[in-house]
């Protein structure tokens, strides 16, 4: 196992100039699943994610809502963003704001470095822009549009109409890393996930990469470019250097090397500048390349893209005020197969909350404790003569702790969870078969009756260990109940099958309690 190595990763920054909806949520709870298996596997693990507020958009919310760009964001920060990750339990190490001096002073730095070594130089450009992406469009990426916006060209991303701008900018030689960024995806396949991202990524690069823009000279809200003060760093060239500023690049070189490079998570809808733009500006630098850029899909309601412009964003407290954080989690990233695109449904959500959650693993956690709470007092015990169905289960322990860690390390967070279930239905299933209940009735049967609930017992203990990333509030309240020492987010979970456990049970309320949905 990677034992004592170093693993970072982040989700993007995200843009406040609005609430958070479930796509975001997603995103955070994806990184956070991943950054927690990391953790208990003995990895020197660092999680980061925060808010991006430069921009014209920023500036134009801030504008119409009657105050400064910097009071918008000091107030979304503090009243939507941050309290996301306590609504979904999400345990980052650092959360860092694009109006941080630590950022745009290093961001300067860099921008300076990549000016004197000649990668940037002046010039002229006209094109299509939407502020919503805050990215000069290719006609190809505009549609015809209609109502009120008829006989206009609008984003088809946001529905709403790009400016033509014809600005004097500074450019960022793109171009001129084609070769080696094709080099690179060809050397580690895995660099962009999944594999439809990366095929995305290539087609782009190989059909010709254009230098990018990245100043703007029409408004102030952004980084000072360091030696023309007349203009402000676009808002990408700045927002991507997050991940490396908020590990001390430009001021901590020791902290830097510590961290650096991380494993990017992100929407496919931002993967260009991830897997494109970005490592050409490392590789401009001189900086080693990210681990990996991974293009998860988006989550769908009623068959369309969430949208704030469309009004089809659902907050994420809407869901965990009804079924709770650990549910949130559990649900978008067992569902949804990460990397594809997935449809949400209150229904199905309901369903599987049923099934899964409440009858699979919360009912297994009640019915093991409390059968050796009636028929050993609580005591814990051992097992005699092993059966090919105990040693069957002892496999299936083993199997799951390793084929979960095993996807975790291909980001697949999908069938991590799908192979710890294997668990779930496997004890549920050994229940069935065994009938403690029934072995307790006879007196001769004792022994049995108390191999077959150690065997329970130590199945649970693990699926505890497996499942704590996802679900971290239900395992910390059955590993106290279990009697275990320690906390479960302190056990390895690449031996959670090995698990030290305790010698007596206490009682557990239900992990998952019957919710009522409206209809």
């Amino acid at each position: 196992m990677a034992d004592g190595s170093s693993f970072y990763i982040t989700t993007p920054i995200f843009y406040v100039n609005d609430v958070p909806h479930i796509g975001h949520a997603y995103t955070e709870v994806a990184a956070d699943v991943i950054a927690r298996w990391h953790r208990q596997a003995g990895e020197d693990t660092w999680s980061l994610t925060g808010t991006d507020e430069h921009g014209q958009k920023i500036l134009r919310t801030a504008t119409a809502n009657g105050v400064t760009p910097q009071e918008w964001a000091d107030k979304l920060v503090a009243d939507a963003w941050v309290p996301l990750l306590e609504t979904v339990d999400v345990a980052n190490d650092d959360f860092i704001r694009t109006t941080e001096p630590r950022h745009e002073q290093n961001v300067q730095k860099f921008l300076q470095k990549l000016y004197d070594d000649g990668h940037i130089y002046t010039g002229e450009y006209e094109g299509y822009y939407c502020v919503g992406c805050e990215e000069y469009k290719q006609e190809s990426e505009l549609v015809a549009g209609t109502g009120e916006y008829e006989g206009q060209l609008v984003c088809a991303i946001h529905s709403k109409p790009v400016e033509l701008l014809h600005e004097k900018n500074y450019f960022f030689r793109t171009s001129a890393f084609a070769e080696r960024l094709l080099a690179l995806y060809e050397e580690r396949p895995d660099f962009v996930q999944p594999e439809s991202a990366r095929n995305e990524v290539l087609g782009w690069v190989r059909s010709g990469l254009a230098d990018l823009s990245i100043s703007r000279s029409t408004f102030d809200w952004g980084v000072k470019v360091p030696w023309d003060e007349t203009h402000v760093v676009y808002v990408w060239f700045d927002a991507l250097l997050n991940y490396i500023t908020a590990v001390g690049y430009g001021q901590d070189d020791e902290e830097f090397a510590r961290r650096w490079p991380a494993q990017h998570i992100v929407g496919k809808d931002i993967l260009r500048f991830h897997a494109v733009i970005w490592p050409a500006m490392l590789m401009a630098a001189g900086l080693e390349v990210p681990r990996g850029v991974f293009g998860h899909g988006w989550l769908l309601v009623g068959g369309e893209k969430m949208s704030k412009s469309k009004l089809t964003g659902i907050a994420p407290e809407q869901i965990t005020d009804v079924f709770g954080s650990d549910a949130f989690r559990y649900y978008f990233l067992s569902a949804i197969s990460f990397g594809q695109d997935g449809s949400f449904s209150w229904e199905d959500l309901a369903a599987r909350y049923q099934a899964e959650l409440a009858n699979g693993f919360g009912n297994l956690a009640s019915r093991v404790i409390a059968m050796v709470t009636r028929y050993c007092e609580g005591v814990v015990p051992s097992a005699g003569a092993l059966t090919e169905a105990d040693l069957e289960i002892s496999a299936i322990e083993r199997r799951a702790t390793e084929d979960s860690w095993a996807a975790i390390e291909r980001l697949a967070v999908h069938e991590a969870i799908a192979a710890a279930w294997e668990l779930v239905d496997a004890l549920n299933g050994y229940l069935t078969a065994e009938e403690p209940w029934s072995l307790a009735k006879d007196p001769a049967k004792r022994e049995r009756l108390e191999t077959v609930l150690a065997v329970a017992y130590h199945g649970l203990g693990t699926l505890a260990v497996l499942l704590s990333p996802v679900l971290p509030k239900a395992t910390a309240k059955l590993w106290t109940a279990l009697g275990a020492p320690g906390t479960v987010q302190g056990q390895r979970i690449d031996r959670a099958h090995e698990a030290t456990l305790g010698e007596r049970v206490s009682a557990l309320e239900a992990l998952f309690p019957r919710v009522e949905v409206a209809e």
